[in-house]
């Protein structure tokens, strides 16, 4: 599959990584990854739930860091996707600093001539994101305990 990933017109497959302390838009993200080539686009869209640990803990408060290289280590993982899947276009923002139940903390969108292979790529982009870039989760809880996620 990697034959024929990269490109196909000479135009670079990533339109859209960035990392960001402002309020994310999933219209930006879509819109950066519309190619006419495209037959599945594929989106996903993690939000600030109001528990975490299984679901026994309410989340009062939660915070996101980034490392300085984790700009880097996003291009690098999807570099990585657009080289495995033939990826017409890809976007992928998350956000850092202090967010409130409901806030969008990361969008990703894959774009590709097949479902199939958008949903495949989509997943692995959001997957690698979440297990290899260096972003961290900092959670308070109602029973005043906290904890970092990722660290």
């Amino acid at each position: 599959m990697a034959s024929m990933a990269r490109m196909y017109d000479g135009q670079d497959p990533i339109r859209l990584l960035a990392i960001r302390d402002t309020p994310l838009s999933v219209d930006e993200v879509f819109g950066a990854v519309g190619d006419d080539a495209a037959g599945g686009t594929a989106l996903f869209v993690g939000t600030v739930r109001d528990h975490d640990r299984d679901g026994d803990s309410e989340v009062t408060g939660l915070s996101y860091s980034a490392h300085p290289t984790a700009d880097a280590e996003l291009r690098r993982v999807a570099e990585k996707v657009a080289a495995d899947f033939p990826v017409r276009a890809m976007a992928a923002v998350h956000r850092v600093g202090d967010l409130d139940v409901g806030d969008l903390a990361v969008v990703v969108a894959v774009s590709c001539p097949h479902r199939g292979e958008a949903f495949a790529a989509c997943r692995r982009l959001i997957d690698d994101l979440k297990r290899e870039v260096p972003i961290w989760k900092h959670q308070t809880f109602a029973d005043g305990t906290e904890e970092w996620v990722g660290a």
